[in-house]
């Protein structure tokens, strides 16, 4: 009957909205509650941007050889926690994630907390050697076209920056 099935349809929501509560990808948390980034999530970014970039003729990162190994030794970001400072609520940011594999193509629900854009964080890039400090620059650059974090190929996490003077 039409009650029952009705019942049986919000049963389901239910367990699907706890199901995804669980597998939900989130920002990790000051003590405070406010969501932030950390450090090695910027030098993860580096890394990929420096990867793509060798490949662009004239670029800075054209040239560099052992690019992870260098990015790991002689690049640094002082903060080990990154807070995120912004205005309004966090939202969520679902879609179904695609591959292929030995069994045939597998398609999966993905779920992530997201902030709202706009979003700012201050943090400090220290380079052993000074010629790094323009490879930093062509990183950063790199943002406003690659997002960083869950949903960068997606085109979220996209950023630009400033230098902040001492």
């Amino acid at each position: 009957d039409e009650q029952k099935a009705m019942e049986e349809v919000e049963a389901v929501k239910l367990a699907v909205a706890e199901e995804i509560e669980k597998s939900m990808t989130v920002f990790p948390r000051t003590e405070d509650g406010k969501p932030f980034i950390w450090d090695y999530q910027w030098r993860g970014l580096f890394k990929e941007a420096c990867g793509m970039l060798r490949k662009v003729k004239g670029t800075k990162s054209e040239k560099i050889k052992a690019y992870k190994k260098q990015i790991d030794g002689l690049i640094f970001i002082k903060e080990r926690k990154i807070p995120l400072e912004f205005e309004g609520e966090m939202g969520t940011c679902q879609r179904p994630l695609r591959g292929q594999t030995a069994q045939g193509e597998r398609i999966a629900l993905a779920c992530s907390e997201t902030v709202p854009a706009g979003a700012t964080c201050e943090f400090t890039v220290v380079c052993f050697c000074e010629s790094d400090e323009a490879l930093v620059k062509e990183w950063l650059d790199y943002g406003q076209y690659h997002g960083m974090l869950q949903w960068r190929n997606s085109g979220k996490g996209r950023f630009v920056w400033e230098e902040i003077a001492d």
